[in-house]
């Protein structure tokens, strides 16, 4: 059964609501790039918008890792291409820490 359309003020709120979301991320993966704030503390985020955040992407964020360094990390530490960062289970999130230390 489709959903009904949204109203034009539903959807304003949606493309609003999604908006903050993105500049959310953008703001998160240039702090990670420029070294303000670190892997761990991206990890303890209880953001929504973070926690929705892909894996690959958290890893290309930060300094000297590329779309080729991340998806090779991602392959050696058993973790999906698609899986976004509330999907991490707790050894995954173990063995990111351990490979980037707490400072990320």
């Amino acid at each position: 059964m489709a959903l009904p359309p949204l109203s034009p003020e539903q959807r304003r709120a949606a493309l609003d609501k999604a908006a903050a979301a993105r500049k959310e991320r953008s703001e998160v993966k240039d702090a990670l790039e420029h070294g303000r704030t670190s892997l761990a503390e991206v990890l303890a985020s209880d953001s929504a918008a973070i926690r929705r955040m892909q894996v690959r992407a958290l890893l290309e964020s930060l300094p000297d890792i590329g779309k080729v360094r991340a998806q090779k990390l991602l392959t050696e530490m058993g973790i999906s291409d698609s899986r976004r960062i509330q999907g991490l289970g707790i050894q995954q999130r173990e063995r990111l820490l351990a490979r980037f230390g707490p400072l990320g």
